[in-house]
């Protein structure tokens, strides 16, 4: 005869599959249905009169005490790891968010005290926008704790252009110091472990700031060079439209060109009384950097690298080169100036260097 057994609740027999223990009771299926819920975390049954959870969760009270902490400001339930401590305050990112004005993230108007790195009048400033991973003050922070382990490297602020995401700025640095020192590799992967996106978004761009004193220590010679900065983009601009990965919409909206003049001097004339602002392609109206602003963002190593090399070789053509050689210069002419192997490739996966086969081992832009 099948042995049976007595709901603690409704009183009735049941034979033993049709019954569940709950802290220390007997219920049938029914009544455990009713009175019951599983703790999310152990999965061990709890009534529901017990239950230490909230709307988003159910929590028996060894879990609760183990891991989680209610915010003092708003009695939010949250993780342990993720409880911002402020003033002798356990905080959710919410009230944390509220009560600390001096935060991770930035106004867009925001500028530091600049920190230079490296050696040389020659600095690139980077402004590298990431989008779809969120605006929170945790990811911010993972990420400058990364890029400033070592120095004072970079700084995060909004940016009202992005959907859900940050722009990452670093300070005045070398072309060396962008390659060794600056963390590049790890901030990228961390940017992507937290679910952010740059190249695959239609909202991110990749600026590069080259200091005005890199094209001379004169307003004169400074104001020559960058004529000449300008005239290259706009000579080769279509082989640099396809190594921006622009779409020629977002150039228009982003990253507009100014136009085509015979030589550096009418070119820059022109530029200056353009009336355009600074969603150019080369954005004149900073006083102490000239802005190149046609590249689109990405989180591939190789392509940042590549892009900073690029840069370096278009700051080298504006200081070396006359007005008249620059004129007759080809592209193919100042492909022969270039040696570095991230440029290289890159060029290759751009279909821009002379007649030589893409190695396409990692040259999907996906990111």
């Amino acid at each position: 005869m099948q042995e049976l057994y007595i709901c603690d609740h409704c009183g009735e027999e049941f034979p033993l599959e049709e019954t569940l223990l709950v802290e220390g009771d007997r219920l049938c299926r029914h009544c455990a249905a009713g009175l019951t819920a599983l703790c999310d975390e152990c999965g061990a049954r709890i009534y529901l009169e017990h239950d230490e959870g909230d709307s988003n969760r159910f929590l028996c009270a060894s879990c609760r005490e183990r891991y989680y902490t209610r915010c003092d400001r708003c009695n939010t339930l949250i993780y342990n790891e993720n409880v911002y401590e402020y003033d002798g305050e356990n905080l959710c990112e919410d009230c944390y968010d509220e009560v600390c004005t001096e935060g991770p993230i930035h106004e867009y108007d925001y500028v530091p005290d600049l920190v230079f790195h490296g050696k040389g009048l020659r600095k690139f400033g980077v402004e590298l926008e990431i989008d779809e991973g969120g605006k929170s003050r945790s990811n911010a922070n993972r990420l400058l704790e990364i890029a400033n382990r070592d120095a004072v490297n970079l700084y995060i602020k909004s940016d009202g252009s992005l959907d859900d995401g940050l722009e990452l700025v670093t300070h005045p640095m070398s072309l060396d110091y962008h390659l060794h020192e600056m963390p590049w590799e790890d901030i990228l992967d961390e940017a992507k472990r937290l679910d952010y996106r740059s190249h695959s978004t239609n909202t991110c761009g990749l600026h590069i700031h080259i200091s005005r004193m890199a094209f001379g220590c004169t307003y004169e010679t400074q104001e020559e060079c960058i004529a000449r900065l300008v005239f290259f983009v706009e000579k080769f601009w279509p082989e640099l439209l396809r190594f921006s990965r622009r779409t020629q919409g977002q150039i228009n909206h982003w990253a507009a060109r100014y136009g085509m003049k015979l030589n550096p001097k009418d070119q820059i004339y022109h530029a200056k009384n353009s009336c355009a602002g600074r969603y150019t392609a080369v954005n004149l109206t900073n006083a102490d950097t000239v802005e190149i602003r046609m590249f689109r963002g990405t989180l591939k190593l190789n392509t940042l690298i590549a892009t900073l090399q690029l840069v370096d070789h278009l700051c080298e053509v504006a200081v070396s080169m006359s007005d008249q050689e620059l004129q007759d210069m080809s592209w193919f002419d100042f492909l022969d100036q270039i040696t570095e192997p991230e440029l290289v490739q890159y060029l290759k996966e751009r279909r821009l260097y002379v007649n030589e086969p893409v190695n396409t081992y990692d040259a999907t832009e996906v990111f």
